[in-house]
């Protein structure tokens, strides 16, 4: 493989750089003599780090020796192994990246040490799937090598092969990457010839290298008006967004900088760009941003901002960030590329730095959320919001578990016993009768609570319960013994509507997994969760005021993928 470009592609590039210079200078406006000067962004420890890649997290793997111990797979293993989220057979597996539908496979690659259950000795590992739900193990797609771990990309169809690496005018699939060092990060380029199966490394890699070693996790979309690859690229420490624009993937020209702007935290990764649908109409660009730590609730979180993008420049609409979860274990939220009819799909890794290396679970550590389709909503405020559902679980949903109840009087409850070790799924929609006014207040001040409890009869419970008078919903996992850690924090809330005494909920919960939306899909709570025992009840209770419920589906689900788990088949 080389670089050779032909004349045309020189002038073209040529003109690229210039129109891209233009944008950045040119079109910004000069500053007046009498305008203050702008402070300058702090600028990244790029060189402080010895052994390791520069994050803000260790890589135990990396250590000497770590892989000299041998994986023992344990109970815990089993317990709580989803039985439809995707988890690695063994090793640890932490970012989603390279997410891309080919026409007939979606491929879900990850970051992957196949050595060790700890994060280190980075790879691409590799699933396919024809639903995003029964994923089929490949061989790993991209190794560490001698230059470097492989670092969180994307992968894109070079369909018009413009970077002239492919034997076809048809083209085929490429990778960009980060290949990383203790000493620099710098971005990678390989295509492959069997329809991502393998990747073969361009020979004159790398394609981008501004000398740092807190550059990172390069996601490229083509944009059709200008007719261009843009890459969107994170600035880790600096908290700053890169963008980039090529017309052959090989040549990259800086086009602008996004921030610092959001969440202060410590290293901005994982960065997404897409135009994404708004409902009722027309449509915006959400630019996704992960933090690490610094996220409100502790550790890892993914930020969102809605804007606008006109091939070179991201501009936010207004001072308002998202975050797309109110819990803790949902991060580098990453979309899918080559999407049918420009459909919005994520998915996210379940897991959070600050404890992912310590779970309970030792021969395997990571597992990926449900896919995620995506939307854009006026909230009750009017501000404009994502929104998040699970895409396609209804195919999995086995015979209905019965449970009767349209009724629960205040103070209260009812239950229903659960399948043993099984995947549950249950949609609800439930409102709360008005407060009595001769009604003395409760316990701890409030009226008006409806709580769900999956417990068992070691007294342990996972509850998710409503607030009717304050509008808010709040997920409690410190009653389930199975896992301590000083950042493991238990309780999580978020606000729904104000002055509404309805909600409605959808969760997803699956061995250690549990997914919450709420408020449909504006609320998304992600949680990691260890009972140490199974957990075979579901009771619903009503405090203060008694609710009327709507609408109540409890559905077993059909397991996805060949893991040993606590339930067969």
């Amino acid at each position: 493989m080389t670089d050779d470009a032909s004349v045309p592609r020189l002038s073209r590039r040529f003109a690229l750089s210039s129109l891209a210079a233009f944008g950045a200078v040119g079109m910004s406006g000069g500053a007046r003599a009498d305008e203050p000067a702008k402070s300058t962004p702090p600028q990244a420890p790029d060189r402080t780090r010895k052994s390791e890649p520069n994050s803000s997290h260790p890589e135990p793997a990396d250590q000497p020796g770590v892989t000299a111990h041998p994986v023992i797979k344990t109970q815990s293993d089993v317990l709580y192994r989803p039985l439809i989220h995707f988890s690695p057979t063994t090793g640890f597996m932490n970012d989603p990246n390279g997410l891309i539908f080919d026409g007939t496979h979606y491929h879900l690659y990850y970051q992957y040490d196949p050595f060790a259950p700890y994060a280190g000795h980075v790879h691409w590992g590799h699933a396919i799937s024809t639903d995003m739900l029964h994923w089929e193990d490949q061989p790993i797609a991209i190794d560490e090598t001698k230059d470097g771990e492989a670092f969180t990309g994307c992968t894109v169809l070079d369909v018009k092969n413009t970077s002239g690496l492919f034997d076809t005018d048809k083209g085929g699939m490429a990778a960009i990457y980060t290949r990383a060092t203790p000493h620099k990060q710098t971005q990678y380029l390989a295509i492959s010839k069997d329809n991502g199966q393998s990747f073969t490394e361009y020979a004159h890699n790398p394609v981008l290298d501004i000398g740092s070693n807190s550059f990172r996790d390069p996601k490229i979309l083509f944009h059709k008006p200008t007719n261009q690859w843009v890459m969107v690229i994170a600035k880790s420490r600096l908290h700053q967004i890169a963008f980039y624009a090529s017309i052959d993937l090989i040549h990259w020209t800086h086009l602008s900088d996004f921030g610092p702007s959001g969440l202060f935290g410590v290293d901005y990764e994982c960065p997404n760009l897409l135009e994404i649908p708004v409902e009722g109409g027309g449509s915006r660009w959400v630019l996704l941003v992960s933090v690490n730590p610094g996220g409100p609730t502790g550790g890892s979180i993914t930020q969102y901002f809605i804007g606008d993008f006109d091939g070179s420049r991201f501009t936010p609409g207004d001072t308002v960030i998202g975050l797309t979860d109110f819990a803790k274990d949902a991060y580098a939220l990453q979309l899918y590329d080559n999407m049918p009819n420009g459909e919005a799909v994520a998915i996210a890794w379940l897991g959070n730095w600050q404890y992912c290396q310590e779970l309970p679970t030792h021969s395997w550590r990571g597992a990926m959320t449900l896919p995620r389709t995506l939307a854009l909503r006026h909230d009750a405020a009017g501000w404009l919001r994502l929104a998040q559902k699970p895409r396609g679980v209804e195919a999995l949903r086995g015979a209905e578990i019965a449970f009767p109840t349209r009724r629960i009087a205040a103070g209260s409850s009812a239950q229903a016993t659960l399948p043993l070790g099984g995947a549950l799924e249950l949609v609800m929609s439930v409102t709360v009768d008005e407060r009595p006014h001769d009604l003395p207040l409760g316990d701890k001040g409030r009226t008006g609570r409806f709580v769900i409890v999956f417990g068992n009869e070691q007294d342990e419970s996972l509850t998710i319960g409503f607030d009717a008078f304050s509008g808010q919903l709040w997920l409690d996992r410190n009653d389930l013994n199975g896992f301590s850690q000083p950042f493991f924090t238990g309780q999580f809330s978020t606000a729904l509507n104000p002055d509404d005494r309805h909600f409605d909920i959808h969760l997803i919960l699956d061995a250690c997994t549990l997914e919450i939306f709420a408020n449909g899909g504006l609320s998304v709570g992600t949680a990691l969760i260890f009972p140490s025992n199974p957990l075979t009840f579901l009771r619903l209770e009503a405090s203060g005021a008694g609710a009327s419920i709507e609408n109540l589906a409890l559905y077993p689900l059909k397991k996805t993928m060949p893991r040993e788990t606590a339930v067969s088949g």
